[in-house]
């Protein structure tokens, strides 16, 4: 791998996508062939945020591909190639894509990801109203609910403080209740704000 140092050089201490400065990060490509060894690129919070699909595609921000996508660095044409396709929906981006020009190391490279060929929405943790739910958050329950293996019953109007995410389900989230660490249904709780 490209040390930091070396990406901060490269793009003059600038995310590679979309020229921001402040705080940058190193991405490491996923999916990157084992023969690949520069398979990082140096990018913002908000580039990083939505590569890693923490965050829903903010499809202006995106516009910035125009430019990046004519890098001469093989690793900064692979990312712009998915996420124009992850983009495809909007005309600028497909006639982007289009344009785009992938060697056929590079663009086995690319469709590793499969953002070719998935759905491009973003699975965030939501509240029942819609609002976006982040660990730590405060919730209050909707509706009461029966705790399966307890006599606890938490009762619609309570307050779930320091909430965690369920990883791998985007309609769990985990909260003590009684001093008991249960499991409730996003669809049940409203995101409190203080």
């Amino acid at each position: 791998m490209i040390l930091e140092a070396q990406l901060k050089e490269r793009s003059n201490n600038q995310c590679e996508l979309c020229s921001a400065t402040g705080t940058l990060k190193v991405y490491e490509l996923p999916f990157t062939p084992a023969t690949i060894k520069d398979d990082a690129i140096y990018v913002c919070e908000k580039c990083l945020a939505q590569l890693e699909k923490r965050d829903e595609l903010d499809e202006n921000h995106w516009q910035c591909l125009t430019t990046s996508m004519w890098s001469e660095v093989p690793a900064v044409q692979v990312v712009s190639w998915r996420m124009l396709n992850r983009l495809r929906n909007a005309s600028w981006a497909s006639e982007q894509l289009d344009m785009l020009y992938l060697d056929d190391d590079n663009l086995a490279w690319a469709k590793a990801s499969g953002d070719h060929e998935n759905e491009t929405t973003v699975d965030l943790h939501k509240d029942a109203h819609g609002a976006r739910l982040e660990n730590g958050d405060t919730v209050v329950l909707t509706k009461s609910l029966d705790v399966k293996g307890t006599t606890l019953n938490a009762k619609m109007g309570t307050v779930v403080k320091n909430i965690r995410l369920v990883p791998d389900n985007t309609e769990q989230i985990e909260g003590k209740i009684e001093g008991q660490m249960i499991v409730i249904l996003t669809k049940y709780v409203r995101k409190h704000n203080a």
